[in-house]
């Protein structure tokens, strides 16, 4: 019969959303932890007894974030098990249980904090619906972002795309895209001049400060090398910027950064990547009547747009990438996405 636990019950729904996503190793982490984990320590009894809901909190993630800050940390009975290396369920369960024992109060404190991957490969999404806009106003982009974490995505047009046959942006760049593009493809000869770019986070994240940066990287799954090449590539890009997030609510930023008019000649454009899951209803609900009225100003000289690639009912295993502009008024589907950006299927 099914667990009626919901908590193990979300442990084992990762689990499978872990081995979709490529990741078999974090898959068994999330698998054996939901199976066997108790209530015998402080960190087990916090997961066990989560006051939540375990999947909007995405507490199998913080968990499985826990265990590889401390493999990162050196230490030795997970750094014996986790990758490169190889073990066996008996051995990677006996693994999790010497840490626990060994560091329950550092694993009950890393469940504060929900996960900032501030995942770089949906910056391929994030282009083609900036391309569009860029085709469709003919002017530059004032960027703004919510949810930005260390503000990653926000140096989307400085990297290097490879789209399976079709290239994009600054060959050079340390920082590398590969994504699948597929259908009808978004304008890859628009010009595309980011004007200005700001963001905003409820816990900014520092790109130059070693614990930030550890503590991004711990939610990378350790089994994807390449994902965690790109992202270390894209935190010394963008601590190489200067660019800071802002440390502010998301409806009170939003709010101020639409609520007056927009300058001639620019489209002001608010995006946001696998972020609208996690804010309170209320917190939507503002950003919504921000965008609503800013949309109600808005001209051709200074439209708005805003950019979504979030999830939604239609496909639990894809993103919706969303673009709605003004004054035109639309409100369309581009495509849907991986979660990871490892493909974009267009139109």
């Amino acid at each position: 019969m099914p667990n009626p636990d919901p908590i193990r019950t979300d442990f084992a729904r990762q689990a499978i959303a872990c081995e979709f996503l490529g990741s078999p190793f974090t898959s068994r982490v999330c698998r054996l932890l939901g199976e066997r984990l108790n209530g015998t320590s402080r960190f087990g009894a916090r997961v066990l007894g989560w006051e939540g809901r375990p999947d909007s909190d995405a507490l199998p993630l913080r968990v499985a974030g826990g265990f590889h800050a401390l493999k990162r940390k050196g230490e030795a009975a997970l750094a014996a098990v986790y990758p490169p290396e190889e073990a066996d369920d008996e051995a990677l369960w006996a693994a999790l249980e010497a840490a626990i024992a060994a560091h329950d109060g550092f694993l009950h404190g890393f469940l504060d904090s929900a996960p900032q991957t501030n995942e770089v490969a949906r910056s391929n999404a994030i282009l083609g619906a900036a391309l569009h806009v860029a085709q469709r106003t003919g002017l530059p982009l004032a960027i703004r972002e919510i949810g930005s974490s260390a503000g990653l995505n926000l140096g989307f047009d400085a990297y290097g795309y490879e789209l399976q046959g079709a290239h994009w942006g600054d060959a050079a760049s340390p920082v590398r895209i590969e994504a699948k593009w597929e259908g009808a493809l978004p304008p890859l000869d628009a010009t595309l001049v980011v004007a200005s770019r700001a963001g905003c986070d409820l816990n900014p994240l520092d790109p130059s400060d070693e614990a930030d940066r550890e503590r991004m990287l711990s939610y990378i799954w350790p089994d994807q090398t390449a994902r965690l090449a790109r992202i270390e590539a894209a935190l010394d890009a963008a601590a190489r910027s200067g660019r800071t997030v802002e440390k502010a609510d998301a409806a009170a930023w939003v709010e101020r950064a639409f609520g007056s008019a927009g300058k001639t000649g620019e489209a002001r454009v608010l995006m946001h990547t696998i972020v609208w899951q996690y804010l309170p209803k209320p917190v939507k609900a503002r950003i919504e009547a921000a965008m609503e009225k800013a949309a109600a100003s808005a001209t051709r000289d200074a439209p708005v747009a805003w950019i979504g690639v979030e999830a939604d009912a239609k496909d639990a295993a894809s993103a919706s990438v969303r673009l709605r502009l003004w004054p035109d008024g639309t409100d369309e589907e581009l495509g849907r996405a991986d979660f990871h950006g490892r493909w974009t299927r267009w139109g």
